[in-house]
Parts: structure tokens; sequence; C-alpha cells
């Protein structure tokens, strides 16, 4: 359970590549057509359903105002607010259309509305959405639950800070991406540091318990002197948590990424020397390593959860609540109910057509096996805890540990031999050196990956 970490540039190289994030497991370049009618069994069937658990909801919103060239989220770029309105409306319906297969006793202890830009609402929509959610679901005003929405602080001011706080969220994460003017001016997102500090402070003052920033190492123009100077600012604005992204360059896949030009971004050995600064700086500044490129201060309920062992990962990312039922909405939202991942249509015309024709947007997904299922346990174990108990594994799935993953013991050995994991009849336990490449670790079980099944490109994992 150790949150130490120690970099180890040669083996961080000599192990960076192409693999998934973990937010599922089969990742969702396994999803295939599904027919939108098997939520209605898995919504009956999940565990969630059967002992009336909490949910979770996610809500995409995917306007932005202007196109930020490092992205690759599902997005609609306009600065007519109005546009939005059409499908706002036919989110509200399928809100409506959702909230039927889940009984009302089941509160929601997690809502997260992320994008595209969610802060791309006024907040009279805004409202009605939190409206329209609270009248299908049982939303909370309980301190246990967990309601975030991300922030473009150009979008944002006091008054609508206050808003978001009177609507029930009681955490935001401000995408700051870096504070260099010329890195700004490459991505084409300029927002002053004044800009992201006055947004904090309308945080603060509006009672939000956990706040976080997200950066991006990796991006044209950066260098060592200039993401240091953006670090060293951040840690004196303290925020709660921190996700420290690589930045992925796939302008196959993103078009927007086609404005940045190639030359200017940096090379492997300086994207793998900024990590380590930031891995460094933030450390020594006292924040705790969770996983993958998160973050936090010892007094945050997501280090809280990681020292007690009950953080969890999922679509929304690292979370302190353990598995629920995520109920997902709007254009390329991606959901689980039980053992059935499911998503809605990329895009906006198929979303609307769906939606008119009074049918879920459902169209691809994966419903897992028990190989699936037992192999997601073991990945989660590695990508929230560091470890993975034998003796607990063995008990729920009833089986002998070594003798299931026998084909895995060759990679785990590459993997010992090399100082990323210590194994023991009890245990298979991340080193400090290991932690940084925890995505390397969950990929030696990972049936798909091994097997070369994995269909599009991926991020790399430095």
């Amino acid at each position: 359970m150790s949150m130490a970490v120690q970099f180890d540039p040669d083996l961080m190289q000599r192990y960076d590549r192409e693999g998934p994030r973990y937010t599922s497991y089969p990742t969702a370049t396994q999803f295939h057509e599904l027919n939108p009618s098997c939520y209605e069994a898995a919504a009956v069937t999940s565990r969630g359903a059967i002992e009336k658990s909490p949910l979770s909801l996610y809500v995409h919103i995917p306007f932005c105002h202007s196109p930020c060239f490092y992205c690759g989220c599902n997005k609609i770029v306009t600065r007519q607010v109005e546009r939005s309105d059409p499908y706002i409306a036919r989110l509200f319906t399928e809100i409506s259309m959702r909230s039927a297969y889940f009984d009302r006793d089941r509160e929601v202890e997690q809502l997260h509305l992320g994008g595209g830009t969610p802060t791309f609402l006024t907040p009279e929509r805004l409202s009605a959405l939190i409206d329209t959610l609270d009248r299908f679901f049982r939303l909370v005003d309980s301190e246990s639950r967990d309601y975030s929405i991300e922030i473009d602080p150009r979008t944002v001011d006091a008054s609508y800070i206050r808003t978001l706080a009177e609507l029930g969220f009681n955490r935001i994460s401000i995408g700051v991406q870096d504070f260099d003017a010329d890195v700004q001016n490459a991505i084409n997102r300029i927002q002053p540091i004044e800009l992201v500090q006055r947004t904090l402070d309308s945080a603060r003052a509006n009672g939000f318990g956990s706040i976080n920033f997200d950066l991006i190492y990796g991006l044209p123009l950066q260098t060592l002197t200039s993401f240091g100077a953006t670090l060293d600012r951040v840690i004196e604005m303290r925020p709660d948590r921190l996700a420290v992204y690589g930045y992925a360059h796939m302008p196959q896949v993103f078009k927007a990424q086609r404005q940045l030009l190639p030359n200017e971004l940096p090379n492997a050995t300086t994207r793998l020397a900024l990590l380590q600064l930031a891995v460094n700086k933030l450390t020594e500044a006292g924040y705790l390593y969770i996983g993958m490129d998160h973050f936090a201060l010892p007094a945050d309920s997501l280090a809280k959860a990681r020292e007690s062992g009950t953080l969890h990962r999922s679509f929304q990312g690292y979370t302190t609540h353990a598995s629920r039922d995520l109920v997902s909405l709007g254009v390329s939202a991606i959901g689980q109910i039980g053992n059935l991942y499911i998503q809605n249509h990329k895009s906006l015309a198929s979303y609307h057509e769906a939606i008119d024709r009074g049918v879920l947007p459902s169209y691809r997904g994966a419903t897992m096996s028990a190989d699936d299922t037992l192999r997601k346990d073991v990945i989660q174990q590695i990508m929230c805890h560091g470890t993975i108990n034998i003796p607990a594994t063995e008990q729920r799935f009833g089986i002998e540990f070594e003798t299931y993953f026998h084909v895995e013991s060759a990679r785990l050995a590459a993997l010992e031999a090399d100082g990323l994991i210590e194994r023991s009849d009890r245990t298979i336990d991340l080193t400090p050196r290991g932690r940084l490449l925890m995505r390397n670790v969950a990929m030696a079980f990972d049936a798909y990956s091994t097997a070369g099944a994995q269909k599009t490109p991926q991020s790399r994992v430095i």
C-alpha cells in the first residue's frame, strides 16, 4: 500500500509503449455493436439493482467556444450557446428514458459533468439540466456525495461558481494545462494565471471541498524551464488534486491536433524529463502519487481512499466510491450497468435520430465474461491499490491463482527481473519504480492486449 515512487529513466524509456488506461476492462477498443435492448436486462439483473445500491451518473456536454488543438474529446465548437438547445432537449428525453430502468430509491451518490465544456451552458441552462436530473433520479445533498464538474476558467466568473455550489456541486476540475504564454498560444488556449487564480479563489470561497487542476506534459514548445515554472505556480496555488496527463499526439484520429507543428513537440527524451520533473516537484511539495497521472494532498479524499483500500477506477477516472452502476447520458457517453458496458452514438446526428425515434441512443459495448470479470478485478487491484491479494482473489473467484494465470507467469517473471514487482505466495506488489509503470503491469493480465487484439491507436504509457 506504499505511495512511494522511484523514477528510473532508463526503465521508463524501455517500457514506453502504447497501452490502455484501464478505465474499463475490456477497454473501449473491444466494444462492438449491441442491441440497445440488452440495457433492460442488465439494469434488472445487476448487483446494484438487487441491492438497491447508490448510482453514479455521467452527463456529456460536447460544446466548446473554441478548439484546444491538443484535445481528443468528443466536441462541437461554436460560440452560439443556443446551438446547444436542441441537444439539451434530447438529453432531457434521454434522462427520462434511462430513469425508467432504475428504482427511484437508489440515490445518486456520484455525479460528473464532462465534455467538451460543461460550463459552455449558461447558468439557466445548467440549472434546468440539474432540475431534470433531480426529477427523474434521486439527487442528494449528503456530505458523502461526489458531484463534480469540469471547468474552463475562461467561461466562468464568481457568480457562476456560486451557482454551481447552489446546484449541489462540491468538487470541480479546472483545466489549466500550462501557464506558459508560448505554449498556450501554440495550443490555442490562452488563459492568464490571474484568471485561474480567481476561479480557484471563488471555488474555495463557495465551499468546494476538493479542487483539481489538469496539467499536460509533452505539449508544443514546452521546456523543462517553462514547465518547471508552471509547476512552481501550481504548487503555490495548492489545489487538492492534480491530474498530470501525457499529451497523446494522434492527428490521424483527432483533426484538431493537425494544427500542431510536429517539430515543436518535445522529443522522447525531453518528454520523459518533463514527467520526471513533475513527479519530483509534486512529491517534494507533499503531494502523494495516487496512480496513473493523479496526485493528491494527504488530507484529500482521494488520498484517503487510496490509503484505506477503497479507491476505485472507472470511466470517470479515479473515484472514492466503490463500484456503482454508472448511468451515462449524452452523445458518446459510456456507462456500465452490472456486467454490461454500453456507449451512446458518437455523432450528434445519430444521437438525435435515435432519441427522435424513441429508442435508447446506445449502439455498442461489451458484456463481460467470467474471465473478463476476474481479470478486471486483478487489474483494478493493480491500478488502485498497487498490490494483488492472491488469497482474497482465489476466494472471490474460486480459482487457484498460479494455475489460472500460468500463461502470465513468464510476463510476471520479466517484470520482477526488471524490479517493477515483488512476488510472494500471498501478494504481487508494485515496487516504487513499478508504480509509475502500473499500466505495463496491468497489461500482463490483459487477455486482449497480450493477444494483439487492440484495434485502434492508444496513448503511450509515458
